[in-house]
């Protein structure tokens, strides 16, 4: 978190418990004030009373129980008022915190979408002007196009990655459910990555003919972000197991990486918006944090369900469960 943001965050927070404590602190003057003030009325009432009076004893205990209820009355209304201020600061601290949080994510979003949008550009841009000044060789053409396009799939993923983000945010998206061929769409999707990467290994056990109904666009696209965050996250040298199988009616995707793994206390936090494992000021990886975010509700709109557990001896693996 930048230092304004930190500096605006103790001023806010300062300004809070100020508040709160003055509203506490109003509430048992005004408690006192009212205690006092009735303390006073009854020492009155029971001055004006004559001793010698028969019914002296009587006006006595009307008294003294009328003090009592005026007693208990201003501390159930004392007690109901302290229960709200609690619990409305309660909520609005919490709130406010949430919205400190995602204005931070936000921002922390926008600028790593701006890496990552300028980078395919300049990529593309420099492989153009290149194929324009100097005349290459076949050769060199064809690695410099192949290039290019990849980074224009590269640009054209994380444009759709933000345009269904948004539309799933609003509801705007239905998926278009067919039959497909899940086995396909996998064995497609890791041959790319093999293209993308050369360097990297993919050790694959895809069980053949897996076929379920789905949409194959959001399908396509959640296989290409785990694997592409497998990639991410795992060393160049260990390789990333894509595995594919099924038992009676569910179909089961493995992608398993052998990288340092998964905190518990974070795993619960890697599906929401904008969320990026560690911190802000010294993460390497790059990244929109909408990746595992689309993931999660491309899952729900096909009625599967995804989870990550540790892989052993280091990694995790990102698993979903399809209902064949």
């Amino acid at each position: 978190m930048s230092k304004p943001r930190q500096q605006k965050l103790v001023f806010v927070t300062f300004v809070y418990w100020f508040l709160l404590f003055y509203m506490i602190a109003a509430l048992a003057w005004w408690f006192i004030a009212l205690e006092n003030q009735n303390t006073t009325i009854t020492q009155i009432k029971l001055g004006e009373l004559k001793k010698d009076d028969p019914a002296y004893f009587n006006q006595y205990s009307v008294i003294q129980k009328a003090n009592s209820r005026k007693t208990a009355q201003y501390i159930g209304e004392g007690l109901t008022f302290l229960i709200l201020i609690l619990i409305g600061a309660i909520f609005v601290f919490r709130a406010t915190r949430r919205q400190f949080k995602l204005s931070a994510q936000q921002q922390n979003f926008m600028m790593a979408i701006t890496h990552e949008l300028k980078t395919p550009i300049a990529v593309t841009q420099l492989n153009l002007e290149t194929l324009q000044k100097h005349k290459l060789d076949e050769a060199k053409q064809q690695k410099l196009i192949t290039n290019t396009l990849q980074e224009a799939n590269r640009l054209n993923s994380l444009c759709n990655n933000i345009l269904f983000a948004a539309q799933f945010d609003g509801g705007n998206y239905t998926a278009a459910k067919q039959t497909i061929n899940l086995t396909d769409l996998l064995e497609t999707s890791v041959d790319e990555c093999k293209n993308r990467f050369p360097l990297r290994q993919f050790e694959e056990n895809i069980k053949a003919d897996m076929i379920l109904q789905g949409d194959p666009f959001l399908l396509q696209m959640l296989i290409n972000n785990l694997l592409e965050n497998a990639i991410k996250y795992s060393p160049k040298e260990k390789p990333i197991q894509v595995v594919l199988s099924n038992k009676m009616t569910t179909i089961k995707l493995e992608i398993i990486d052998a990288g340092v793994g998964i905190k518990d206390e974070e795993k619960k936090n890697i599906f929401m918006k904008f969320y990026r494992i560690g911190d802000e000021n010294t993460r390497r990886s790059q990244g929109t944090g909408l990746g595992l975010y689309l993931c999660k509700k491309i899952c729900e709109a096909h009625g599967a369900i995804i989870a990550v557990t540790d892989h052993h001896p280091s990694g995790s693996n990102f698993n979903v469960q399809f209902n064949a």
